[in-house]
């Protein structure tokens, strides 16, 4: 099945935004930042530094599952971010369909809480990627349609790995 929708996914700081905004520039596709789905609940807690747990987030994957619904009623691609750290996430979101491709972005602890140490204005709090990490389920490819994305490559060689993934499906 020809990949129709890219979720971005991986713990903060992980380069889920960065990436997928350059991919949908390549692509010409439109991008959701789904962070910005959250209820303001949620990027409250957040900002005092707790944790979501899986009540908090329902709300917010229903939203990021409903932006998919929307592009597919319009016959539109996506690209889109979301941590989707779980695999019961993954298929709230993915609702069934083989359409929607994974692209998953990792990396060693130690690079990603530099990463978050040098952020600047994001609500995410630095102290909750250890409670990430331990919620984190890595996608498994199969069943789950999945690239893996190492952060140590530069943005645009990521960047060209999704787009090829992308151009292969075309001719499956």
């Amino acid at each position: 099945m020809r990949v129709r929708y890219i979720v971005f996914m991986g713990v903060s700081g992980s380069g889920k935004s960065t990436v997928a905004r350059r991919v949908a520039t390549a692509l010409g596709w439109p991008f959701v930042e789904g962070d910005d789905l959250h209820p303001t609940a949620n990027v409250a807690k957040m900002r005092r530094g707790e944790a979501l747990d899986d009540a908090d987030r329902q709300p917010w994957l229903d939203a990021v599952a409903e932006t998919l619904r929307a592009w597919r009623a319009e016959g539109q691609p996506g690209v889109m971010s979301c941590s989707a750290l779980r695999r019961m996430y993954r298929d709230r979101i993915v609702d069934g369909r083989d359409d929607v491709l994974f692209a998953y972005l990792h990396g060693t602890r130690a690079r990603l809480a530099q990463r978050l140490a040098d952020r600047r204005g994001h609500f995410m709090s630095a102290d909750l990627l250890d409670s990430q990490l331990a919620t984190l389920e890595v996608p498994m490819s199969p069943p789950e349609r999945v690239v893996r994305l190492d952060i140590e490559r530069d943005a645009e060689a990521l960047v060209r790995t999704v787009v090829g993934v992308v151009s292969e499906s075309a001719v499956d």
